[in-house]
């Protein structure tokens, strides 16, 4: 008999076992059954069986402060610039040269503290942290290791029950901390010379590390909370949150124990630069653990990273001889102080400071915000609003070990984040007389189905907002059928420059309005299908369906499926 380790995202992991199997040993990487359980519930173990496991998940998260110089000095921020093109006499850390803070970096440090409900924290400290990396000229990170820029905030994202977009739960997970600290350089390996090549660019880019409390228990959830960090950090603006370029980097910290029982030894997943991966990543470490332990081993505290080609996670280093990082005051840099409206002494000059006040008036709308105004304005489905600003689907029908095509190509896309999407909706409704319902059923599956096929985003589609509400008129003035309305969009997508209406004369798709040719096309269609007509005078209604698909596919799209079933039910009562 294998064993399986079988999942509930509330929390409990358990072995059940499988009758039949070849023998003894764990499964084969990528055929466990896994099923989340997003409503939180436990996974009872047998009266016999094994006690059950949590998964305790941590996450810390480095996002790149979206600004144009570096936290530290003023050299320029750019992704793929030439290598050590962008590299200051401070970021190269030659002697006598002095960090000067960029305020651009305190106010999204403030903001997303703000966003994510955080307590901000009118002085704050910077730090040394000691450590030898190449790519690291200092020996030193500047951060803030004592008191933080935020603390003792909340994120709350959601989750769909049971893979049902229609059925979803909201969680929350605790911020411990924002801190304001440096980037690294990048160490390039050239395997074929076997050296390695330094590049500073990315030395002392500012970041914003958010410290996420223990609260999750599988991939999902800490996908899901990432993905929505991702979405509040863009719509701010204080990140890109690109995550093919690094500027959102994700470490996972995982361990596994007994209800009742401390918490296990963890192992930390560095630097996962993927939604999906992270996933996976959390997924495979934690069932990794229980079939260590549960055959008899130990977990090392040790710090791993994930092949995402083999799909497994590989030791990089142990970490049971704590690294000492000699934590020390940063003797360059006052504390930092902000200020509130109560507490701006009157004769200060504004532009001087940070006003924790201003930028929180500032605050544009957040994720939850808008989509709860989409369904209140629209009267879409709340499933709807994620899709329009998320595309959630993807953790609806994410597997941990699934390679179905179909998933992979829902995970590209979520993690591509369609922005501009919601817009693209709104404007479409403003423009159409379609109701926003029937309105948002073309946006997900027709538009979104050419988007994904071509590749593209909504801001590159050839399909502008005014040429599909321009479609979606036709529609509604019966002047084409959907069938017709499907061929016009695969034609404007082609980019021609033609409207819908040059497109339906074009190719003559508009409905047939001589009702004596729908008759006459009704008719040959009744008498080429004598058994299907028997079937229906017998009481087979359901056939009747057939006859209108088959008059449908004569016309070529041109006929109301409405018309014609009068057409048909009138004949065929005769």
């Amino acid at each position: 008999m294998a064993a399986v380790v079988v999942r509930g995202c509330g929390g409990v992991w358990r072995r059940t076992w499988q009758r039949g199997a070849r023998g003894p040993g764990p499964a084969p990487r990528g055929q466990h059954a896994v099923a989340c359980n997003a409503r939180g519930g436990a996974v009872p173990a047998g009266k016999s069986g094994p006690a059950p496991w949590v998964p305790v998940v941590g996450l810390e998260i480095h996002a790149q402060i979206s600004s144009n110089s570096k936290l530290f000095s003023g050299s320029q921020v750019q992704f793929a610039a030439p290598p050590n093109s962008l590299v200051s006499f401070f970021d190269a850390s030659l002697p006598g040269t002095l960090p000067v803070l960029n305020r651009r970096c305190v106010e999204a440090a403030v903001m997303t503290g703000l966003a994510l409900n955080c307590s901000i924290n009118k002085k704050s400290l910077f730090d040394r942290k000691h450590y030898f990396y190449a790519d690291l000229p200092a020996g030193y990170q500047i951060t803030q290791q004592r008191v933080p820029i935020a603390v003792n905030g909340s994120l709350s994202y959601s989750l769909c029950i049971d893979n049902k977009m229609n059925q979803m739960v909201t969680k929350t997970v605790r911020i411990k901390q924002i801190q304001l600290e440096q980037d690294s350089g990048k160490s390039l390996h050239d395997d074929t010379r076997s050296q390695t090549l330094i590049d500073l660019n990315r030395a002392g880019v500012g970041l914003m590390e958010v410290v996420m409390e223990p609260d999750m228990c599988c991939g999902e959830e800490a996908a899901a909370a990432v993905r929505e960090l991702q979405l509040i950090l863009q719509t701010l603006g204080s990140s890109q949150a690109v995550m093919a370029e690094g500027q959102l980097r994700v470490d996972a910290n995982v361990s596994v124990h007994h209800p009742g029982e401390p918490y296990g030894v963890r192992t930390e997943v560095k630097n996962i630069n993927s939604i999906r991966f992270l996933a996976k990543a959390v997924d495979y470490e934690i069932q990794r653990q229980i079939e260590e332990l549960e055959n008899g081993g130990t977990i090392l505290n040790e710090t791993r990273a994930f092949d995402s080609k083999l799909g497994c996670t590989v030791p990089m280093r142990d970490k049971e001889g704590k690294q000492d990082y000699r934590f020390m005051p940063e003797p360059n840099l006052p504390p930092l102080i902000l200020y509130d409206a109560k507490s701006l002494p009157a004769n200060m000059n504004h532009q001087q400071v940070v006003n924790i006040d201003w930028i929180h008036e500032r605050l544009p709308d957040l994720p939850s915000v808008k989509r709860a105004k989409l369904v209140e304005q629209y009267g879409i489905l709340p499933e709807h609003s994620f899709t329009l600003l998320s595309w959630l689907v993807f953790l609806c029908n994410y597997a941990t070990h699934c390679t179905s095509p179909v998933h992979a190509g829902i995970g590209f896309l979520l993690e591509k984040n369609e922005d501009g999407l919601a817009e693209f909706f709104e404007n479409v409704v403003k423009q159409t007389q379609m109701k926003p319902k029937k309105v948002i059923g073309w946006i997900i599956n027709d538009l979104l189905s050419h988007l994904k096929q071509h590749s593209l985003t909504v801001k590159e589609s050839p399909v502008s907002s005014f040429l599909l509400a321009d479609l979606l008129n036709l529609l509604v003035k019966k002047d084409i059928s959907s069938t017709a309305a499907k061929q016009v969009l695969a034609e404007l997508w082609k980019g021609e420059g033609k409207t819908p209406l040059e497109i339906v004369k074009k190719k003559k798709l508009g409905l047939i309005q001589d009702q004596k040719e729908l008759e006459q096309i009704c008719q040959a269609v009744i008498d080429r299908q004598e058994n299907e007509v028997m079937a229906i005078k017998s009481g087979n209604q359901k056939v009747l369906n057939k006859l209108i698909g088959l008059v449908q596919r004569e016309t070529q799209g041109r006929s109301n499926a409405v018309v014609v079933r009068q057409i048909l039910e009138k004949k065929l009562s005769e």
